[in-house]
């Protein structure tokens, strides 16, 4: 699709006249009026107003000109997965579970192939086809080759160690010790908890990443114990195969 068109899509789709648009990006109705003819193309400071008031990519609004793939695991890129900077705009080079609020979640390779690796592999792919490939690929991404430039010197890690630490320290029955987190999103990981009244809710934001893991229980049977925590809390739940059922133990604000 060309440029002017996504622009007039994305404008109708929100409800936006082309005055409204104009003074929420700082340009004129007239500009507006030229990029849906097709006489002009947005600036560069614009496409980023735009990309951040539609929630879609730069790569989008001029009609997907290149294929976008994280530059941290080498996934494919969709606007709904592209991982935020600090300011909530979008950052086209890394999806959420590699990039999230401007921070980076891996600051291992070894540690990203193993979670890759349990996705990864199914009948047709088997986990060391899968390992060696990710090996191959992994080397060749921007983040990895531009690691000493990028990482945080083993901050995040930190964090990471210190809410494993915190979370052990809950001593949850029947839950085994957590070992390590993984960025989970949380429009993946939202389970809908029933409550004493009854009502049915779901407590985290869909377009929020997460630190979490799943852990077998440790008296058996079919349920699984879920962690989920970030900045904020540490939520703590089971549930069966395929997130079924879901009970919340235990929500704890930190």
């Amino acid at each position: 699709m060309d440029t002017k068109n996504v622009l007039l899509e994305l404008r109708t789709k929100n409800g936006l006249s082309q005055d409204e648009l104009a003074k929420k990006v700082f340009v004129t109705r007239q500009a507006v009026s030229r990029w849906e003819n097709g006489e002009t193309v947005p600036n560069t400071e614009t496409l980023k107003l735009l990309s951040k008031l539609y929630g879609v990519s730069i790569n989008t609004l001029l009609g997907s000109p290149h294929k976008l793939i994280c530059q941290c695991c080498g996934m494919p890129l969709e606007d709904d997965i592209i991982g935020k900077n600090k300011d909530g705009s979008l950052n086209e080079d890394y999806c959420r579970w590699c990039y999230a609020d401007g921070v980076y979640t891996y600051g291992s390779m070894d540690e990203l192939i193993d979670v890759c690796v349990r996705h990864m592999a199914n009948d047709g792919f088997s986990e060391e086809q899968a390992r060696a490939y990710m090996k191959q690929t992994l080397p060749k991404l921007d983040y990895w080759k531009r690691y000493e430039e990028l990482s945080d010197n083993g901050q995040f890690d930190e964090f990471k160690k210190l809410l494993i630490e915190e979370i052990n320290g809950l001593h949850v029955e029947g839950m085994p010790e957590l070992t390590a987190l993984n960025a989970l999103v949380g429009s993946y990981v939202n389970l809908e908890y029933r409550l004493p009244s009854g009502e049915h809710v779901k407590v985290l934001d869909g377009g929020t990443t997460y630190l979490g893991n799943q852990l077998e229980c440790e008296f058996g049977g079919e349920r699984r114990f879920g962690v989920l925590a970030n900045m904020d809390f540490i939520l703590v739940c089971t549930y069966e195969r395929d997130g079924k059922d879901p009970e919340l133990v235990l929500y704890k604000k930190r």
